[in-house]
C-alpha cells in the first residue's frame, strides 16, 4: 500500500472550480439538446449539503400498510410484487387478486372499497398538519435540503394544479402542501425540491402491474399524457421554482425532457436533475436502497426510506427500521464516496412522521451537531476507507471511513474501540500535525508508527456512536 501524506492543494482547486462554475451556470443559456444540458455544473450547494429529506405522502399514507416480509427490493421477483412493501403501491398491489394488500383493504375497508375514497380522510386529516413543524423536524435532523413528491403513480396532487386529468376528476389534496411546505422550508434555511411520478400515472394505463414484464407495459405512452406530464411538472417548475427537479420511474416517450430540463434549467441555474427522465444527461445518479464500492467521479444519490417502505407503512416496526448507528455509518459511507443521502420519511395522512422515524431523525441531528464538521462541505480523499487494530464491544472491527475539506483529513471511526490506543492503518499523517476528536477539547497524543498511525483516545468519549478523528496538517 502506499503512503497517504495529507494534502491542502486538491482541495483548494475543487473549491475553486466549483465557485468558477456556478458563477457560469448564472450566465448560461441552455438548449434542449443533450450537448447544451451537459455544460450544466454541479451547484456547489448541492455537492457540499450530503443529506437530503425525501417525503413520500399522499393517499395511501391513510392505509398506511403493506406487508413486511420482503427486505431485499428485488423488483424483478414476481413474489416481491405481490407482497410489495412499499406501501406507496398500495393501489397497484390491492388490484392484485388474493394479495396481502387486497386482503387488508377487505379486512378494514369493506369488499367494494375504491382507492381514491381515501381523498375525504386524507383532505381531513391534512388539515392538522403545521409545515413549519415538519421543516424544523427535518432541519434539526441536519438535512440542507427537502424533496416532496408533488404525485406520486396514482395520480394524486398535493398542489392545485390549474393541468385537467382527461380521465379522472378530485385528483388534488384540498390544501396546497407542496406550496406550503415549500414556504417552510425555505423559511427554516433549507432548500426545497419536487419529485414527479413521469414514467407511471395509473389514471392514464391503470395496469396493475402484476409480472415484471409489466413494469414496461404499464407505462403509459398515449400523446395526451406526453401533453399532461408535461404541462404539469412545467407548473411545479413555475410555481415553486424547485431546488431539486426529482422524476420517477422515466418520461413518456410522448412527452418532451430535454425541453423540461432546458426550462428547468433557465429558470432555476443552480437546480439539480435526476437520472430517470430517461434521457442521457442527470446531475447525479439515484440508487435506490444500494451503495457504492468505491469513490464515484459523477455525483451520486441514494434514495432509501427509514424503513423497507418509501410511504407510511403501520406494519413497519424496529426490526424493519435502521438503527441509529447504522443510519449514522450510511451516511458517512455515501459521503466518503461523493454522494448524498436523501433519506425518506412516510408521513401519517394528518402529517404526523411516526414516533420510530422521529426517533431516527433526533439520534442522526444529534450525531450531525457534534460531527457534521466532517460532513458538509466535505470531498472524498484518495480513498474512502481504512483499518484499525480494533474491535468494539461486540467483536464487529473498529474500521475507517475518510473525508476531506480546507486541508484537513477527517477519519470516522465505525464504533466504539474497546482500548483507547487506536491504530490506524496505512494512515501517515505530516510532520507537526494536530490530531483532534471532533466533540473533545484539546489535541491527542499521536505518534507515527512506520505507515501506521497510532492515536490515543480520551478515556471518556463524547457522544453515543462513532467517533471522527480530525487530522490537521502542518503550517
Amino acid at each position: 500500500m502506499l503512503r497517504k501524506i495529507l494534502a491542502i492543494a486538491p482541495i483548494l482547486f475543487v473549491s475553486v472550480s466549483i465557485a468558477a462554475s456556478a458563477q457560469n451556470a448564472e450566465l448560461a443559456h441552455y438548449e434542449p439538446t443533450i450537448e447544451s444540458l451537459d455544460k450544466h455544473p454541479l451547484p456547489a450547494w448541492y455537492d457540499d449539503a450530503k443529506l437530503g429529506i425525501f417525503i413520500h405522502w399522499g393517499l395511501y399514507s391513510v392505509p398506511g400498510w403493506a406487508p413486511v416480509q420482503h427486505a431485499d427490493h428485488d423488483f424483478a421477483s414476481l413474489d416481491y410484487i405481490v407482497n410489495d412493501p412499499y406501501a406507496e403501491w398500495y393501489y397497484n398491489v390491492v388490484r392484485i387478486p388474493n394479495s396481502p394488500t387486497a386482503q387488508y383493504d377487505r379486512e378494514h375497508f369493506g369488499p367494494n372499497h375504491n382507492y381514491y375514497d381515501f381523498t375525504s380522510t386524507f383532505n381531513q386529516e391534512s388539515k392538522k398538519w403545521d409545515p413549519d413543524k415538519m421543516a424544523a423536524i427535518f432541519r434539526d435532523a441536519g438535512a440542507k435540503y427537502v424533496v416532496l413528491t408533488t404525485k406520486h403513480h396514482e395520480g394524486f396532487t398535493l398542489w392545485p394544479s390549474k393541468v385537467v386529468n382527461p380521465n379522472q376528476g378530485n385528483l388534488q389534496a384540498e390544501r396546497d402542501i407542496v406550496g406550503e411546505l415549500t414556504q417552510a422550508v425555505r423559511k427554516s434555511g433549507l432548500k426545497m425540491g419536487l419529485y414527479y411520478s413521469g414514467g407511471y400515472d395509473w389514471t392514464f394505463n391503470r395496469g396493475p402491474i402484476e409480472k415484471p414484464a409489466d413494469y414496461e407495459n404499464v407505462k403509459p405512452e398515449s400523446t395526451a399524457y406526453g401533453v399532461y406530464a408535461d404541462a404539469q411538472i412545467e407548473e411545479l417548475i413555475n410555481l415553486y421554482h424547485p431546488a431539486v427537479l426529482w422524476n420517477d420511474i422515466d418520461w413518456p416517450k410522448s412527452g418532451k425532457p430535454l425541453q423540461i430540463m432546458a426550462d428547468y434549467y433557465n429558470s432555476t441555474p443552480d437546480g439539480v436533475v435526476d437520472d430517470r427522465f430517461g434521457v442521457p444527461h442527470s446531475d447525479f445518479t439515484s440508487p435506490e436502497y444500494a451503495k457504492l464500492d468505491q469513490i464515484s467521479k459523477k455525483k451520486w444519490e441514494e434514495c432509501r426510506g427509514l424503513g423497507m417502505s418509501f410511504g407510511y407503512n403501520r406494519a413497519e416496526g424496529d426490526a424493519q427500521t435502521i438503527a441509529p448507528q447504522e443510519l449514522i455509518e450510511l451516511l458517512v459511507d455515501i459521503v466518503s464516496k461523493n454522494g448524498n443521502l436523501l433519506l425518506d420519511v412516510g408521513p401519517e395522512a394528518d402529517g404526523t412522521i411516526p414516533p420510530i422515524q422521529l426517533d431516527r431523525l433526533e439520534k442522526l441531528g444529534v450525531w450531525l451537531k457534534q460531527n457534521g464538521e466532517a460532513i458538509y462541505g466535505t470531498h472524498p480523499w484518495t480513498r474512502p476507507n481504512g483499518t484499525t487494530n480494533q474491535k468494539d464491544a461486540a467483536g464487529r472491527t473498529v474500521d475507517l471511513r475518510f473525508t476531506q475539506k480546507d486541508g484537513h483529513l477527517y477519519a470516522t471511526l465505525f464504533g466504539k474501540p474497546a482500548s483507547s490506543t487506536v491504530v490506524l492503518h496505512n494512515l501517515v499523517a505530516a510532520p507537526g500535525s494536530e490530531i483532534t476528536l471532533l466533540g473533545n477539547s484539546g489535541p491527542l497524543k499521536w505518534s507515527q508508527k512506520a505507515d501506521d498511525l497510532e492515536v490515543t483516545l480520551p478515556t471518556s468519549l463524547p457522544g453515543s456512536y462513532d467517533w471522527v478523528l480530525r487530522l490537521q496538517t502542518a503550517k
